[in-house]
């Protein structure tokens, strides 16, 4: 007669009590959620990120194609799993629930991107009442081409200077002269973290000017 571990006893209890249709692995992950939320049992957190960290990291750097934005953005997807663990329910297994979280803010992060990093198609209205379209980067190499990207260098940088000293410095550093994150927070003496919080920040505060400036009467 095969004698069960307590742990695995556990599971399957667990297992019986919330989803038959569960994982072994998802009755774990369920077990260690409960831990978290009712506990605050810091090692279960630890346990869960330990868990899925690689796995969401490599699926966000197939969808930005940046390790350092995948980075980040892995950090902001359990961030915000963790802020509201206390919502996830054992009908369906944890890793779906955070994968779906991972995903959504990742194509919410693309879609801000897209907006700051300038579409060609679309600008915004200065203060002059004119359609600007602003693009740092630009594959065209004619007399024209550069002229009309000159411009729109200037007029971003209109932009950029609405933000505060820090962040308009983080801005420069890291589109105008495209530095890395981590030649940033060496040129300003920084921690690498808190480099790129401020540069979180900084791209949501440009994000915002840009959205409020297309909406502007």
């Amino acid at each position: 007669m095969e004698v069960k571990s307590p742990k695995t006893a556990k599971a399957a209890q667990d297992k019986t009590e919330v989803n038959p249709n569960l994982s072994d692995k998802a009755v774990v992950d369920y077990q260690l959620v409960r831990e978290a939320v009712d506990h605050g049992n810091q090692k279960a957190y630890a346990e869960l990120m330990s868990r899925y960290k690689d796995s969401i990291y490599f699926m966000l750097l197939k969808m930005v194609n940046n390790r350092d934005d995948a980075d980040d953005l892995t950090i902001e997807a359990f961030g915000k799993a963790f802020k509201n663990i206390h919502q996830y329910t054992p009908d369906y297994a944890f890793s779906t629930w955070l994968f779906k979280i991972a995903t959504n803010n990742c194509i919410d992060y693309i879609r801000k991107k897209r907006k700051l990093m300038l579409s060609i198609d679309k600008g915004y209205e200065n203060e002059n009442g004119e359609d600007v379209a602003l693009e740092i980067k630009s594959d065209t190499i004619g007399p024209e081409e550069k002229l009309m990207k000159k411009q729109k260098m200037e007029t971003m940088r209109e932009v950029v200077d609405k933000l505060k000293p820090r962040y308009r410095t983080l801005i420069e550093l890291r589109y105008f002269q495209e530095l890395s994150y981590e030649e940033i927070a060496t040129n300003m003496d920084l921690p690498l973290g808190t480099v790129k919080a401020q540069l979180f920040r900084a791209r949501e505060f440009l994000y915002q000017i840009m959205k409020n400036s297309e909406h502007r009467p």
